[in-house]
């Protein structure tokens, strides 16, 4: 039972992270169109900055908050200097722009850092188990990340359902077309949206640093895994990121622990299974 409660702990806290990279990337192509392939390079850049801090100063305390405005940074320029020209342009124009830029990144990374591995060490107060239930423990920088993640989403939420510019990304996910009759400054949402998705993935990247190392295209994997996330919850949902992520991050996690012939398969089979009943994802919006 308690190898049990611990797979289970690894999914949800797999699945909450999963959460922080797929609601920025159903937010970006809900709201602009736009197709982000570039969404775990990313992801890794904030796992790179999490080792280029972590080891200058020995704090990955400061290397959390490097990443979340380095993303916000980031995604602003990227937004204003590339994609807004994309908008209205095919996917496969967008397609391209975003692989362009996976190996703008991957190139980057190189000069700059090599293509070692590389490991960033958990912060010394959390480096410890927790014990749970008799003589069950458990990490506690895993039960710090998914509280963190936990505490995200509820914001995230709480910030798309209750503030204004929550409703002004509605209306733009929802009726773009009403963005600027209503007097909205749509390339302003776009900015935030892009510059928030980007935020959130390279944060994800910075928290996951010490549980997966830091090595060249460790974003590819996770960005497939996003994709199926965001297939599965609903395009442009974020309650379909939330329940897709844990949904998919339990179903992976307890097949590599129980079915390990069959880990590679079980999240495509469970995508499969959820389009054949829901083909627009179990939250999509009408």
């Amino acid at each position: 039972m308690s190898g049990l409660a611990a797979q289970l702990l690894n999914g949800l806290q797999y699945g909450l992270l999963l959460f922080l990279i797929s609601s920025g990337l159903t937010l970006i192509f809900g709201v602009m169109g736009v197709i982000n392939l570039a969404h775990g390079s990313l992801f890794m850049v904030g796992a790179y900055i999490a080792f280029v801090v972590s080891g200058g100063t020995g704090s990955l305390w400061l290397a959390l908050p490097a990443a979340v405005l380095g993303g916000l940074a980031l995604g602003a320029v990227l937004e204003r200097g590339l994609f807004r020209r994309f908008y209205h342009r095919e996917h496969l124009d967008q397609v391209l722009l975003t692989f362009a830029l996976i190996l703008l990144f991957e190139e980057g990374r190189s000069i700059l850092i090599g293509n070692d591995f590389h490991s960033v060490p958990v912060p010394a107060a959390l480096d410890v188990a927790v014990p749970m239930v008799g003589d069950f423990s458990y990490s506690a920088y895993r039960l710090a990340v998914l509280a963190a993640c936990l505490a995200i989403a509820g914001a995230m939420f709480l910030a798309i359902e209750r503030t204004r510019i929550g409703s002004a990304i509605r209306a733009a996910a929802e009726k773009p077309e009403m963005v600027d009759l209503l007097g909205l400054d749509a390339r302003r949402i776009h900015m935030v949206v892009f510059a928030v998705g980007t935020a959130l993935a390279m944060l994800a990247g910075a928290l996951a640093a010490p549980l997966h190392s830091v090595y060249p295209n460790m974003g590819h994997g996770f960005l497939i895994i996003c994709f199926v996330v965001v297939v599965v919850g609903g395009v442009g949902s974020i309650a379909g990121a939330f329940w897709g992520a844990l949904l998919i991050g339990i179903v992976d996690t307890l097949s590599k622990a129980y079915l390990p012939f069959a880990s590679g398969l079980a999240v495509y089979v469970l995508m499969a299974l959820v389009l054949l009943w829901r083909p627009t994802g179990l939250f999509a919006r009408s």
